[in-house]
């Protein structure tokens, strides 16, 4: 398993998988504890139509790792671990055809555009705490993940999500 560091946010990481296929498909690992030193305990498996967007998230102890079963999303991170007039944001795009991992660890708020119609699982460093779950609206100007997409179809709550506010994301990371 290659690791590819994902500028311009450090501590994210790529992870690229050798395939092992045939003429009967293929084989390969999504996720190794040795490959990043992270230990996960909750696996969670999320479908979305295309055109949603779910996102901005973040937690102060929880890391993910994220990997696409089938579609194509455009994932969009934001560093929130240091005060920033801008913080370090960008975007990827994951697909079934990529078969990359993405591991995104606490502080650095995420989320994803769904493409096409799309399967997500992903690992989580911790089990579910609403307590640990915090967001900012999609199109946060701080933020300014370029998301390359404009109307997308939200959830209630990421349709509420406030903007980004320093002095919280300080408290949550600092209590993290």
């Amino acid at each position: 398993m290659q690791r590819e560091p994902f500028d311009p946010i450090p501590g994210v990481v790529l992870l690229r998988p050798e395939v092992h296929g045939d003429d009967r498909g293929f084989f390969l690992e999504t996720m190794r504890e040795d490959a990043l030193g992270v230990r996960f305990v909750q696996a969670n498996h999320s479908h979305s139509r295309a055109g949603v967007l779910r996102g901005l998230h973040f937690h102060g102890r929880q890391a993910d790792a994220w990997y696409v079963v089938r579609g194509r999303a455009r994932v969009g991170l934001a560093d929130l671990r240091a005060r920033s007039p801008r913080p370090a944001a960008a975007a990827i795009e994951l697909s079934d055809q990529d078969r990359a991992t993405l591991y995104i660890p606490p502080g650095v708020a995420h989320g994803f555009a769904a493409l096409t119609d799309l399967d997500l699982i992903y690992l989580v460093t911790e089990y579910f705490d609403g307590a640990d779950e915090h967001g900012l609206a999609w199109n946060d100007p701080v933020a300014a993940v370029p998301w390359a997409i404009d109307h997308p179809t939200l959830s209630d709550r990421d349709r509420a999500a406030s903007p980004l506010d320093w002095d919280q994301v300080e408290r949550i990371l600092a209590s993290g």
